[in-house]
């Protein structure tokens, strides 16, 4: 995962009067063993080895011509494969500000800019993911639009320009009588904005956070997701984080990933105060619909900085906890006995080992089944917690009970499995709803009256009560949709002989395609928990359920092919 997102090198070149030059790159090489080497050829250390020759040793010049583009290539992405070396870079056209200089002051005093375009250059090895070069791309880009906005306002990238291609000379001079030496040893401690590309480059190998303040003036900041969003050895790509981010809903939860203390030092002097308000009230057990009304927020905007923080790493998406949460050990997690996750949960809590408790977690099991009447009032919360660090380590999923309509064949109709209560294929828990948890009501949904605003409840409306011809002519639309056998076979259910019951039922059918798990069905039609299990083991017998986890959130928890 590392070689193939982190960058090779980081390059700027520039085009102007003088020609196509090279200013810089990172990480530069030296000469080795007497062998003349420009200083300009990529870093061959992390090349592949199945191919030694593939980060080619360019020379300065072949670099400088085919990164410094022709100007009707300008404002666009670039992109070019040599050999097993991709270069994704941003090329900008510095005319139009040269223009406006030499409107604005006419004088022949003033010395011209010699500059016409230059470009932000990232090489990349050759099979690096599409998404990782799309990211880098924009990376360029955002240099590149603020390296245009201090060259219009003070002529920035010309001084530094200026001041590089003034110790190449120097130091090529240097070279001729004393060998081939690297200018950019000397260029670093004087220009800022070597300094800057060193420090992207940087951190796009490490952290692959960068945060720049170019010309100590405007900042740049930047995240590389796969460096940042990972399960396992697996990356998630950005498009399954975006895709999961435009699915959240109101019941969802936030899940800080640090304490709120380190999170607001990490936040910028500029920052929005709503952020603020978010991270300082966001809680595991507190859907967004309640973090909106504690941080006195719209929705719509809690949701817009949820996204922020997810996407930066800074928190992920859960299902607020809830004694009726059932949890699992990840596929992914690291169950070894000293592994640096177990040393840390040590030391977090004191007494209790982690391979124990992942073993609790070893089958589906509910928060509930770890509630002790007897045990001492502290106990509960310390659990919570212990739940929290390893949601926050992606050592769990949360599974939830999908409900799918499947009609027997007509044979088979009129067999009925009374033995099997529909609590026991849930997991043998029972229809009422226990006592919830100190942290929280089961699912903290289930008084809520807003409705999720993706869904279409154009049915969910209630119908007419009793068995009035209106409440029966709406409870036959909706189920006009259905096969005739789906009909029959509801139909025969004893349950449909009561019409509130069959009305429900028919109300919620849209439900019962696999698409809507438990918790959602009770926050989008305000239902019990009770209520909906009491419903379904009426109707056991043309429905099956299943338990996965909720596709928004497994994005991540863990990887799926």
């Amino acid at each position: 995962m590392g070689e193939n997102t982190s960058p090779i090198s980081v390059i700027l070149v520039s085009s102007g009067s003088r020609g196509n030059k090279l200013l810089f790159r990172y990480p530069f090489q030296r000469s080795t063993e007497g062998v003349p080497r420009s200083s300009y050829a990529l870093n061959n250390s992390g090349a592949n080895t199945e191919d030694p020759d593939g980060d080619s040793k360019f020379s300065d010049v072949i670099l400088a011509t085919i990164l410094a583009t022709k100007s009707d290539m300008c404002g666009k992405k670039f992109e070019l494969k040599i050999d097993n070396v991709r270069f994704v870079g941003h090329p900008t056209l510095l005319q139009h500000a040269l223009c406006q200089v030499s409107k604005t002051d006419p004088s022949p005093k003033r010395e011209m800019p010699t500059m016409i375009l230059f470009n932000v250059v990232f090489a990349l090895r050759a099979n690096a993911d599409p998404s990782v070069i799309n990211c880098l791309h924009n990376l360029s880009r955002r240099i590149a639009i603020i390296l245009q906005h201090e060259e219009r306002r003070c002529q920035y990238l010309t001084r530094e320009a200026k001041l590089i291609l003034a110790i190449q000379d120097e130091v090529s001079a240097v070279s001729e009588n004393g060998g081939p030496q690297s200018p950019f040893h000397h260029i670093l401690p004087k220009s800022k904005l070597a300094r800057d590309l060193k420090e992207a480059y940087d951190s796009l190998c490490t952290t692959g956070v960068v945060r720049l303040h170019i010309n100590n003036w405007l900042e740049v900041s930047f995240c590389l997701p796969h460096k940042i969003h990972c399960v396992g050895a697996n990356f998630i790509p950005p498009e399954a984080i975006e895709k999961s981010l435009k699915s959240i809903r109101p019941y969802h939860a936030l899940l800080l990933l640090k304490d709120e203390k380190s999170l607001l030092n990490d936040l910028p002097l500029d920052c929005s105060p709503a952020l603020v308000r978010i991270i300082k009230s966001a809680t595991a057990v507190k859907n967004l619909q309640q973090l909106a009304q504690d941080a006195d927020l719209a929705l719509l905007q809690v949701f817009q900085l949820a996204a922020h923080l997810v996407y930066w790493g800074k928190a992920i998406i859960i299902y607020p906890l809830c004694e009726n949460n059932v949890y699992m050990l990840s596929p992914n997690a690291n169950v070894g006995l000293y592994s640096p996750l177990a040393d840390q949960f040590l030391r977090q809590f004191p007494g209790h080992d982690l391979p124990s408790i992942l073993a609790k977690f070893s089958l589906p099991v509910s928060l509930a089944e770890f509630k002790n009447p007897l045990s001492p009032p502290g106990q509960e919360p310390h659990l919570i917690q212990m739940v929290i660090w390893m949601l926050q380590h992606r050592l769990l999923i949360q599974i939830h009970t999908y409900v799918c309509l499947l009609a027997p064949p007509k044979e088979d109709a009129n067999l009925k499995d009374e033995d099997t209560s529909f609590a026991a294929r849930v997991g043998g828990r029972s229809l009422s709803t226990p006592n919830a948890l100190s942290i929280g009501s089961p699912t903290s949904s289930d008084d809520m009256t807003l409705t999720s605003p993706s869904m279409d409840n154009s049915s969910a409306e209630l119908l007419p009560g009793g068995d009035s011809p209106i409440n029966k002519r709406a409870t036959e639309n909706l189920l006009a949709s259905l096969s005739q056998n789906e009909r029959e076979a509801i139909l025969s259910v004893p349950a449909a002989q009561n019409p509130e019951d069959l009305k429900m039922f028919a109300r919620l059918l849209h439900y019962f395609r696999g698409r809507h798990h438990l918790e959602e069905i009770m926050y989008n039609e305000n239902m019990r928990r009770s209520q909906l299990l009491m419903l379904f083991d009426k109707f056991r017998s043309v429905l099956v359920v299943t338990n996965h986890e909720d596709p928004v959130i497994s994005v991540f928890q863990s990887v799926f092919p």
